[in-house]
């Protein structure tokens, strides 16, 4: 009789403690997101524990709603995609982090109660992150042809490991789905993820390409009658993102007053193609067209000309500046793998086709045009990201070489014929 009064007594202030199994219990009367009063559970191996984390549960009691249920992670983040992500972010932006979701934290972490998830489960699942083969991981060579694996599958890991860049950005799509379920849901009342440091990343900075370099990428391809010379000028000389070159219509298009609209981003976004809005609203500009870019776009506007009547039956009008052979959108991938094939036939070292804009934004810089003037032509949201490529000029020689972009570039109007 001493023994069971003494298993279920509790001390002055301590609530509803008692044993429960092999352990301790406590519950607490809380208000729950949607207005109802209902008992919510703690646990504990001791009274102490089980004391402390009743203590924990009271003050979030006090302080607001507190959940009574919490689901899984993985079935927290799929609601958070669905209703959160999809219908507010941009579809790039959503797609990424449905990938991060697929590939990374629900493989890692999804079996895990939302509350339950502790900063520990984390660090560790992030510092497995960066030292996992993702081949092995994801078993992307066993899901190929037994002829051809020749990595993970048939024991010669080939260490396809995460950048910094990548566990930084994978960290930062759980952190943004745990901040909406603080914030918005009232499910939890702290961020994991939010305090833990991650290595910091050393940028390599891109070496954009020379005045003379950009001048034979686009010779290359003016007298090779490349079908996207148009597309080229315009990247290299307005730095023109590759969805906005692929997006742009010929409606946006003023050769009699020399200047385009750029308001529209073409891209592939879950298997897709989007013709949606650009990257940020600074990114929509009426932007002056200099003589070789007014030169490239008519003859671009010939060659859809005597395309559509060689082709009259099977050519498609989509309206687009930059198309396929019968009228259609170039797909993003197709016109990366282009771009390369160009860059190598010049003879040019290998920049990524976002790279363009650095070399741009360099010339002006050589060019002594004003960083203000530059940021509105980049079209950058910040002065600091416009300043960052400001510091890409390496020597005098470059500065004077580039000064004579104008005379060396309008030079290829010659080439019209």
């Amino acid at each position: 009789m001493t023994a069971r009064k003494t298993g279920r007594s509790r001390g002055r202030g301590e609530g509803s403690i008692y044993p429960y199994r092999t352990k301790f219990a406590a519950y607490v009367w809380v208000t729950t997101p949607d207005g109802k009063r209902e008992r919510k559970y703690v646990y504990g191996q001791t009274r102490e524990e089980t004391m402390a984390e009743w203590l924990k549960l009271h003050q979030a009691a006090v302080k607001g709603p507190v959940a009574v249920r919490t689901p899984a992670l993985r079935d927290y983040l799929a609601y958070w995609l669905a209703e959160v992500v999809k219908p507010n972010l941009k579809p790039k932006t959503a797609e990424t982090y449905a990938m991060h979701v697929r590939l990374y934290i629900e493989p890692g972490l999804g079996t895990k109660a939302l509350d339950k998830l502790t900063v520990r489960d984390v660090r560790q699942w992030l510092n497995l992150l960066a030292s996992q083969c993702q081949c092995c991981a994801q078993g992307k060579d066993a899901e190929r042809p037994a002829k051809l694996q020749r990595c993970c599958a048939v024991g010669q890991c080939c260490q396809q490991l995460l950048s910094t860049r990548t566990v930084a950005d994978v960290r930062a799509t759980l952190r943004s789905a745990l901040n909406t379920a603080i914030a918005d849901d009232e499910l939890i009342t702290r961020n994991v993820a939010a305090g833990i440091k991650l290595p910091r990343q050393r940028k390599r900075p891109l070496k954009p390409w020379t005045v003379e370099e950009a001048r034979r990428f686009l010779v290359s391809a003016r007298e090779d009658r490349d079908p996207l010379y148009a597309a080229f000028v315009l990247i290299l000389v307005l730095g023109l993102r590759r969805g906005e070159v692929l997006g742009l219509k010929w409606s946006m298009v003023n050769l009699d007053d020399a200047e385009i609209d750029v308001y529209r981003n073409l891209q592939r976004i879950d298997g897709e193609l989007i013709d949606g809005e650009t990257k940020t609203p600074g990114s929509d500009a009426t932007m002056p067209l200099p003589p070789i870019c007014v030169t490239a776009l008519r003859w671009q506007l010939e060659a859809r000309d005597r395309a559509r009547a060689s082709k009259s039956d099977s050519w498609i009008d989509s309206g687009y500046v930059i198309t396929t052979s019968h009228g259609t959108p170039m797909e993003p991938r197709n016109f990366y793998r282009a771009f390369q094939k160009r860059r190598i036939k010049a003879g040019l070292p290998q920049i990524p086709v976002h790279g363009t804009r650095h070399t741009c934004g360099t010339l002006l810089a050589a060019l002594d045009v004003h960083p203000r003037v530059a940021m509105q032509i980049l079209r950058h949201s910040k002065i600091e990201i416009t300043m960052g490529i400001y510091t890409h000029i390496p020597s005098e020689l470059t500065r004077k070489a580039l000064r004579k972009l104008g005379d060396q570039l309008d030079g290829l109007d010659d080439l019209a014929g």
